[in-house]
């Protein structure tokens, strides 16, 4: 488990840290990665998306399943911008 892995790190060292979590994926390992850098969020297997807002607001699951599916829930803040970092903008 990891919380905001990608947190100051250079877009280069963030594909290098990618690259390491699918290496564990495709081993075997389970890997749960709190996120907010849509890059990321967009290369996951499954994505779980709180809200609707954040700290009090949040805490409740607006949206569940693959990338795409998220991309395109209703009432997400998040899914205009992971539909955009998968290249589907809304």
């Amino acid at each position: 488990m990891l919380d905001e892995p990608t947190t100051g790190l250079h877009p280069a060292d963030t594909e290098v840290l990618l690259r390491q979590l699918h290496g564990l994926v495709d081993a075997g390992n389970t890997v749960v990665v709190v996120e907010h850098d849509m890059a990321v969020v967009a290369g996951a297997d499954h994505v779980i998306d709180l809200g609707p807002g954040g700290g009090a607001e949040g805490g409740r699951v607006v949206a569940v399943g693959s990338p795409r599916e998220v991309a395109t829930a209703t009432g997400s803040a998040t899914a205009p911008y992971l539909a955009e970092a998968l290249g589907n903008g809304r």
